[in-house]
């Protein structure tokens, strides 16, 4: 069984000169849309990874506290260890929710213009 591919456009998409890509670099839209990428990623950045670093280093130089049995098995270095992975998959979950909220409708708007829809 085989599918057909969709056909070609119609309507041509116009490719920005370099100098419309520099002025659009150039403009304040741009800059803010750069603005809310690096106010929301680089600080929580800096977060996990400290956070990691506290988790690594914990388990290198404070191996009784890290061994110190909650429950059962279960110890504190495992808490932590577990902690790591939810935190991975809130921040993955988070990052998406504010790129589509913030991030992807400035970028849709810059890509039309650029490509002559607006």
């Amino acid at each position: 069984m085989a599918t057909d591919a969709p056909p070609p456009s119609k309507s041509e998409h116009r490719l920005p000169s370099t100098e419309e890509f520099v002025e659009v670099q150039e403009s304040a839209e741009f800059g803010e849309l750069r603005r809310s990428y690096r106010s929301f990623a680089f600080p929580l950045t800096v977060a996990f990874i400290a956070w990691y670093l506290l988790y690594v280093l914990l388990s290198n130089y404070a191996g009784d506290f890290m061994g110190t049995k909650l429950f059962g098995n279960i110890n504190i270095a495992f808490v932590f260890g577990v902690a790591q992975f939810v935190t991975t998959f809130l921040i993955a979950w988070w990052y998406s929710r504010h790129a589509a909220a913030k991030l992807d409708p400035k970028a849709e708007a810059i890509k039309s213009r650029m490509e002559g829809g607006a």
